[in-house]
Protein backbone atom coordinates (compact mmCIF):
# COMPACT_ATOMS: atom_id res chain seq x y z
CA UNK A 1 0.00 0.00 0.00
CA UNK A 2 1.26 3.81 -0.76
CA UNK A 3 1.70 5.49 1.89
CA UNK A 4 1.44 9.71 0.98
CA UNK A 5 2.30 12.61 3.29
CA UNK A 6 0.40 15.44 3.38
CA UNK A 7 0.70 18.62 5.01
CA UNK A 8 -2.43 21.12 6.10
CA UNK A 9 -2.63 24.37 7.36
CA UNK A 10 -5.14 25.32 10.26
CA UNK A 11 -5.04 28.94 9.43
CA UNK A 12 -6.17 31.04 12.21
CA UNK A 13 -7.76 34.54 12.26
CA UNK A 14 -9.47 36.46 15.02
CA UNK A 15 -10.15 32.84 16.73
CA UNK A 16 -11.90 31.62 13.57
CA UNK A 17 -9.97 28.94 11.41
CA UNK A 18 -9.89 28.90 8.10
CA UNK A 19 -11.68 26.00 5.83
CA UNK A 20 -11.92 25.07 2.47
CA UNK A 21 -14.80 23.37 0.13
CA UNK A 22 -12.92 20.96 -2.31
CA UNK A 23 -14.05 22.06 -6.13
CA UNK A 24 -15.34 19.70 -8.42
CA UNK A 25 -12.09 19.15 -10.39
CA UNK A 26 -10.59 18.14 -7.49
CA UNK A 27 -10.75 14.47 -5.93
CA UNK A 28 -13.62 14.44 -2.98
CA UNK A 29 -15.37 17.19 -4.88
CA UNK A 30 -17.54 19.28 -2.46
CA UNK A 31 -15.88 18.21 0.79
CA UNK A 32 -14.31 20.20 3.29
CA UNK A 33 -10.58 20.06 4.56
CA UNK A 34 -8.36 21.55 5.93
CA UNK A 35 -5.74 23.38 2.69
CA UNK A 36 -2.49 22.05 1.53
CA UNK A 37 -0.92 18.82 -0.23
CA UNK A 38 0.99 16.56 -0.75
CA UNK A 39 4.93 17.08 0.25
CA UNK A 40 7.31 16.57 -2.77
CA UNK A 41 10.79 14.36 -2.78
CA UNK A 42 13.22 16.01 -0.70
CA UNK A 43 10.95 19.04 0.79
CA UNK A 44 10.55 18.89 4.79
CA UNK A 45 6.72 19.60 5.85
CA UNK A 46 7.03 22.84 6.40
CA UNK A 47 8.38 23.74 3.51
CA UNK A 48 5.55 22.27 1.75
CA UNK A 49 2.85 23.71 3.29
CA UNK A 50 3.91 27.09 3.01
CA UNK A 51 4.63 26.16 -0.51
CA UNK A 52 0.85 24.80 -1.42
CA UNK A 53 -0.52 27.39 0.64
CA UNK A 54 1.09 30.20 -1.12
CA UNK A 55 0.20 28.27 -4.85
CA UNK A 56 -3.33 27.72 -3.56
CA UNK A 57 -4.82 31.03 -1.81
CA UNK A 58 -2.29 33.49 -2.89
CA UNK A 59 -1.12 34.17 0.94
CA UNK A 60 2.06 33.28 3.19
CA UNK A 61 1.09 31.54 6.31
CA UNK A 62 3.73 31.65 9.34
CA UNK A 63 3.55 28.17 11.39
CA UNK A 64 2.99 27.87 14.78
CA UNK A 65 2.91 24.83 15.93
CA UNK A 66 1.58 20.82 14.76
CA UNK A 67 -0.89 18.97 15.65
CA UNK A 68 -0.92 14.87 15.53
CA UNK A 69 -0.71 13.23 12.23
CA UNK A 70 -3.11 10.85 11.56
CA UNK A 71 -3.34 7.90 8.92
CA UNK A 72 -6.53 7.63 6.30
CA UNK A 73 -6.72 4.78 4.00
CA UNK A 74 -9.37 6.26 0.74
CA UNK A 75 -8.53 2.69 -1.19
CA UNK A 76 -7.16 -0.23 -0.87
CA UNK A 77 -4.11 0.99 -2.97
CA UNK A 78 -3.46 5.06 -0.99
CA UNK A 79 -3.57 5.72 2.60
CA UNK A 80 -2.68 9.09 3.48
CA UNK A 81 -0.48 10.41 6.59
CA UNK A 82 -2.00 14.00 6.74
CA UNK A 83 0.35 16.01 8.97
CA UNK A 84 -1.56 19.02 10.40
CA UNK A 85 0.08 22.79 11.13
CA UNK A 86 -1.10 25.38 13.07
CA UNK A 87 -0.41 28.63 11.48
CA UNK A 88 -1.89 32.21 10.63
CA UNK A 89 -2.23 34.64 7.80
CA UNK A 90 1.52 36.33 7.56
CA UNK A 91 -0.01 38.43 4.09
CA UNK A 92 -1.41 38.45 0.46
CA UNK A 93 -5.16 38.62 -0.39
CA UNK A 94 -6.68 35.65 -0.32
CA UNK A 95 -7.57 34.37 -3.71
CA UNK A 96 -9.13 30.56 -4.45
CA UNK A 97 -7.03 28.95 -7.04
CA UNK A 98 -8.00 25.10 -6.53
CA UNK A 99 -10.81 25.32 -3.94
CA UNK A 100 -14.46 26.27 -4.52
CA UNK A 101 -15.06 28.75 -1.46
CA UNK A 102 -13.61 28.85 2.06
CA UNK A 103 -15.05 29.63 5.64
CA UNK A 104 -14.01 31.42 8.59
CA UNK A 105 -15.59 28.88 11.45
CA UNK A 106 -15.34 29.31 15.19
CA UNK A 107 -15.08 26.42 17.28
CA UNK A 108 -18.58 25.45 17.94
CA UNK A 109 -19.06 25.78 13.57
CA UNK A 110 -16.60 23.12 13.05
CA UNK A 111 -18.52 20.43 12.99
CA UNK A 112 -21.69 22.18 10.35
CA UNK A 113 -19.37 21.15 7.31
CA UNK A 114 -19.13 17.70 5.47
CA UNK A 115 -15.46 16.98 6.00
CA UNK A 116 -13.19 14.68 4.04
CA UNK A 117 -12.72 11.58 5.93
CA UNK A 118 -8.95 12.35 6.77
CA UNK A 119 -9.70 15.79 7.91
CA UNK A 120 -12.30 14.33 10.21
CA UNK A 121 -9.94 13.22 12.92
CA UNK A 122 -8.19 16.49 13.22
CA UNK A 123 -11.19 18.59 13.39
CA UNK A 124 -11.72 16.30 16.41
CA UNK A 125 -8.13 17.25 17.87
CA UNK A 126 -9.15 21.01 17.41
CA UNK A 127 -12.37 20.68 18.91
CA UNK A 128 -11.15 19.15 21.76
CA UNK A 129 -7.96 21.24 22.38
CA UNK A 130 -8.89 24.62 21.00
CA UNK A 131 -8.22 26.73 24.44
CA UNK A 132 -4.77 25.15 24.57
CA UNK A 133 -4.31 25.83 20.63
CA UNK A 134 -5.58 29.42 21.13
CA UNK A 135 -3.40 29.89 23.97
CA UNK A 136 -0.17 28.36 22.15
CA UNK A 137 -0.66 31.42 19.27
CA UNK A 138 -1.04 34.26 21.76
CA UNK A 139 2.24 32.94 23.65
CA UNK A 140 3.08 32.97 19.91
CA UNK A 141 2.41 36.67 19.44
CA UNK A 142 3.82 37.72 22.46
CA UNK A 143 7.07 36.14 21.97
CA UNK A 144 7.59 37.38 18.28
Amino acid sequence: MELVSVTCALIFLDQKVLCAQRSESMQLPGLWEFPGGKIEKGESPEACLIREIKEELAISISIVGSLRPNEHAYSDVKVIRLIPFLSFWESGELKLFEHKEVKWLAKEELKSLNWAQADIPIVEDLFENWNNIQEQLVDYFREN
